[in-house]
């Protein structure tokens, strides 16, 4: 699904390099900890998960798994963390273009990337929530370029298009080579100064595979691994305050 605007990278068998993949592996096996180690079917893994959603309705209070009320702390957390990148000397991103990776139906666009950026382009592999997006945007949604509908594992930006890449509570939908891939093909997607937000979900220890919505929850080791392994930086990373003791920890992690 699309506005205007080019028309989406999305490819069924994406192209990798192979010693990338190789480094990725050999990262996670020496952490000792591998989604392939909890995930039994990989093709069961994302159908089941893209069933899942399909049967969540379009609400904050749905793309937050019940915890709508916490939208408002997440948020302001994010806008903080964002801000210290686009406030900071000669190598701030810019602000003309956002991509808002599992947007939903555009939570994160709504309140954090549109008050910054001139345009925004969604992805998020149910069609239902893109569709509810257009009208939970509202006048502002006029700015959103593109809605791509498209699993993360099969999506590729665009080279060179984006300012910030923002990847919040959806890297636990991709196996660990999958995401190694997703990052690399973002980092190629990013503009000069661009940057990776990645936001989520950490577990205390290991790889933990959550069989209610078909996601795994990495412990912020593995990720540390994942990401270095795809050839990134990290230049920042925070942990989120003020949620429910019941949920995981969820940290920030700002990428280049």
């Amino acid at each position: 699904m699309q506005t205007t605007g080019s028309l989406p990278y999305c490819d069924s068998a994406p192209q990798s390099d192979g010693a990338d993949d190789r480094r990725v592996r050999l990262a996670c096996r020496l952490g000792g900890s591998m989604t392939s180690e909890v995930i039994e079917d990989e093709q069961q893994f994302y159908s089941r998960a893209e069933l899942y959603w399909k049967q969540v309705p379009p609400t904050v209070d749905g793309m937050l798994g019940g915890y709508g009320h916490i939208s408002s702390i997440d948020l302001s957390s994010s806008r903080k963390f964002l801000q210290r990148f686009l406030r900071e000397g000669p190598n701030r991103p810019g602000t003309s273009c956002a991509l808002d990776c599992g947007a939903g139906i555009g939570r994160i666009t709504k309140r954090l990337l549109l008050p910054l950026f001139e345009v925004v382009d969604m992805v998020d592999v149910t069609e239902d929530f893109l569709a509810k997006a257009k009208t939970y945007l509202g006048e502002e949604g006029k700015r959103v370029r593109n809605y791509f509908c498209c699993g993360l594992q099969d999506f590729s930006p665009e080279p060179g298009s984006y300012d910030v890449i923002w990847i919040q509570w959806v890297i636990g939908h991709l196996t660990d080579q999958h995401l190694a891939a997703f990052l690399r093909r973002c980092q190629r997607g990013l503009r000069p100064n661009g940057l990776i937000v990645i936001k989520d979900n950490m577990a205390q220890e290991g790889v933990i595979l959550d069989d209610v919505d078909s996601s795994v929850c990495r412990d912020l080791e593995v990720v540390h691994r994942i990401v270095h392994g795809a050839g990134l930086r990290l230049l920042a990373e925070e942990r989120q305050e003020n949620l429910p003791d019941e949920i995981y920890h969820v940290y920030s992690l700002a990428l280049r």
